[in-house]
């Protein structure tokens, strides 16, 4: 912990879940971000074998609010490059102060030594995004030596807008997320990603966590399988949105894949309608997911194909820290 005469920095803790909610939602607020979630859903944080409070955490505290944060995420897997992940952001009542800065300087001195631990030997970088709108946070990455390397975009849907007629593809089989078929899912989220861009296989662990997130709905999760064979996966979440949202339920489809000897036969359009059809018989107002702008599978025309649209895109920056 370190007093600077105005501020606390201190890693996050459990009881600072309710703090750090309540900035999240003032960011979201004046910021039109996506970024909200509830205490509970930050308190499932603390499983996620990829983060490290204790080390890889710092929120900044002025008396009994939170007006800052920074956190790095490792990645499950690295090659001869470990692509961390930086998350951070300032409170709108505090930005100017020069908080937003020392955040990330903090992140490039904490990320060094959980690097080496889970992956000494390796070349290191650190990663960050913001709103591409954001012209403030775009300066202060690239003050501090970031360069844009990736866009993507949030689109959503209108879910009382008729949905389009996609039939099954011949010799499909859609069926419904369970327990069993998790390893399924894996297989193909980790097969269909890996011409992703800086896309990594999952962990058991890390796969095992993500299943058993507050926010996964099973009931809109759907897996393909082609002559008894898994082939697509689509797998969704819902989001409580802050207290003052004026929208309905959205039904947010966390992950869309299909393994490529299965691609261009119009699987994961039939599993988003699938998705869709069911979240909107159950009450959800719209359906939303973050897609790379530069797919490689041309997901941006698959997703406008079903009825989704851009609404904000966001910038990935990254800096290399070690060679």
């Amino acid at each position: 912990m370190s007093n600077d005469g105005d501020y606390v920095w201190r890693p996050i803790e459990r009881g600072d879940a309710g703090s750090w909610s309540r900035l999240l939602a003032a960011i979201q607020s004046a910021d039109r971000s996506w970024e909200y979630l509830t205490e509970q859903v930050l308190l499932e944080d603390w499983d996620d074998p990829d983060c490290d409070f204790e080390r890889g955490s710092v929120g900044v505290f002025d008396g009994g609010t939170m007006v800052g944060y920074g956190g790095l995420i490792a990645r499950s897997a690295a090659g001869m490059l470990h692509e961390m992940r930086y998350r951070g952001a300032v409170h709108p009542g505090w930005r100017g102060r020069g908080i937003g800065g020392r955040l990330l300087d903090w992140a490039e001195v904490a990320a060094v030594p959980l690097h080496r631990e889970r992956y000494p030997g390796l070349s290191l970088s650190l990663s960050g995004s913001c709103l591409a709108s954001n012209a403030a946070a775009v300066a202060l990455y690239a003050a501090h030596g970031y360069q844009p390397v990736r866009w993507f975009h949030a689109m959503e849907r209108d879910l009382s807008a008729a949905l389009p007629s996609v039939p099954e593809p011949a010799g499909v089989d859609i069926v419904g997320f369970t327990p069993e078929r998790s390893a399924d899912a894996r297989l193909i989220r980790d097969g269909s990603f890996r011409d992703h861009w800086g896309s990594v296989d999952t962990s058991a662990e890390g796969w095992a966590y993500h299943v058993a997130m507050s926010v996964f709905r099973a009931e809109f999760s759907f897996i393909a399988y082609s002559g008894g064979e898994p082939a697509g996966v689509v797998l969704c979440h819902e989001y409580d949105a802050p207290a003052d949202a004026d929208k309905g339920r959205d039904l947010h489809v966390a992950l869309v894949g299909t393994l490529r000897a299965y691609r261009k036969r119009g699987i994961a359009s039939a599993l988003l309608v699938r998705a869709m059809a069911k979240g909107r018989t159950a009450g959800y107002a719209t359906a939303s997911l973050g897609v790379d702008a530069d797919s490689p599978t041309g997901a941006v025309g698959v997703y406008e194909h079903v009825g989704f649209t851009v609404h904000h895109t966001s910038i990935t920056l990254t800096k290399p820290l070690l060679a």
